[in-house]
């Protein structure tokens, strides 16, 4: 377990982990009035949220899957990334994939938030790369099952 120091400029409570073993939390929608988006329309949502992320990690938004898989709303940039270093509000970016208008309402919950760990990388420029039995098979290339 970490701590993270947050400022909370809501007046939702701070995310909570739902079960024992969540990954994340629920952000919610801090918005004075509710916001409808069209088809194929997009928004940035406020949470009223900030954070010192300790350095070495990240928090990655991510879509609720009842939102994406009842209603077709997703996070655009999924998952969005917050590095440590950012100290500004956390914000969503919301698009609606569907054919029906959908409607946001104040203090809904509109995406996950995971922290995880993570490392730098120092590149080493080479001429070659090792073999592997996939090498440089893309998309697919490993087939359906």
């Amino acid at each position: 377990m970490i701590t993270v120091p947050i400022i909370n400029e809501s007046p939702f409570d701070l995310p909570s982990f739902a079960t024992a073993n969540s990954a994340g939390v629920d952000l919610r929608a801090k918005i004075a009035n509710s916001i409808t988006l069209g088809t194929l329309e997009r928004v940035i949502i406020g949470t009223g949220l900030k954070m010192a992320l300790p350095e070495g990690y990240e928090a990655q938004v991510r879509p609720r899957s009842g939102l994406a898989a009842k209603h077709g709303i997703s996070v655009l940039n999924a998952p969005g990334t917050i590095d440590a270093d950012y100290r500004g509000e956390i914000g969503v970016i919301l698009v609606n994939l569907s054919n029906e208008p959908f409607t946001i309402h104040p203090g809904e919950r509109i995406a996950q938030l995971v922290v995880a760990q993570y490392k730098q990388v120092e590149w080493k420029l080479q001429e070659t790369l090792d073999t592997t039995e996939r090498g440089s098979g893309g998309f697919g290339s490993t087939g359906k099952e």
